[in-house]
């Protein structure tokens, strides 16, 4: 008997008696789940034609490329940390420049790569801008705060990695 407040079909209500499966006794609170299909061939001519989708950092780059960031930078953390894989690191010369930088990566990552920033901080200040995407930090710096903060000398033993030209 399907329950008339689910708002899905997938999903049934049946309350069976523990000593007659066949017929149906009905007891409260018991949810049965519909047996959903299930996958028994893959289509491998389609999976392997599929082309090598670009890392999300060149993306990133592409994008602060795009609204002239100066300095760009890209870190590679892999086995170093355990909370990100990649750094991207750039500057931008006055606060609208900072906010078009982060607003342009959060674009682009979102059009072409379906990801959206877990956190977004140091937006209204414009100051450092920094994007967490998971895997990939963005750091977009004021060339003041750069300076200042200098992750490139924290990250040391990160291994920087050569950004590919167009």
């Amino acid at each position: 008997m399907p329950c008339p407040y689910t708002p899905y079909n997938s999903i049934s209500v049946s309350r069976t008696n523990r000593s007659s499966r066949r017929s149906p006794v009905l007891q409260p609170g018991v949810v049965r789940y519909q047996q959903e299909r299930v996958l028994t061939k893959a289509h491998l001519e389609t999976t392997a034609a599929l082309p090598a989708a670009d890392p999300t950092w060149t993306i990133a780059v592409r994008a602060a490329e795009s609204k002239k960031a100066t300095d760009i930078k890209v870190l590679d953390l892999t086995g170093i940390t355990s909370f990100a894989d990649y750094f991207v690191l750039c500057s931008g010369s006055n606060q609208r420049q900072i906010q078009a930088i982060a607003d342009e990566v959060t674009l682009q990552l979102k059009h072409q790569a379906g990801e959206l920033p877990m956190s977004l901080e140091g937006y209204e200040q414009g100051e450092w801008v920094l994007a967490d995407y998971g895997d990939m930090l963005v750091h977009v710096f004021s060339t003041k705060a750069r300076a200042y903060y200098d992750l490139e000398r924290l990250w040391r033993n990160a291994k920087p990695i050569e950004i590919p030209s167009e």
